[in-house]
């Protein structure tokens, strides 16, 4: 299982070196407010998210799913 990077991090694939495409199955628990018009079509207007996992992280260049790692994000400027 791969963490989520925070706002200092993000994925490197170490196949192939891809920094930018990713495949990413996860499962989430949430609460949401539904809104219904009144004929009945839904609108969530709220989502509270009460767990969330990471399940897999795919590299969309080469296709690893075992060379996903956890990296410093550089500055841009």
């Amino acid at each position: 299982m791969i963490d989520l990077p925070d706002q200092s991090q993000r994925w490197r694939c170490g196949g192939c070196g891809n920094l930018t495409r990713f495949d990413v199955t996860r499962s989430r628990r949430t609460t949401e407010y539904w809104h219904l018009d009144l004929a009945g079509a839904p609108a969530v207007e709220d989502t509270e998210v009460l767990a969330e996992t990471i399940e897999s992280v795919r590299c969309r260049w080469c296709g690893r799913d075992d060379a996903i790692e956890i990296i410093a994000r550089t500055s841009a400027g």
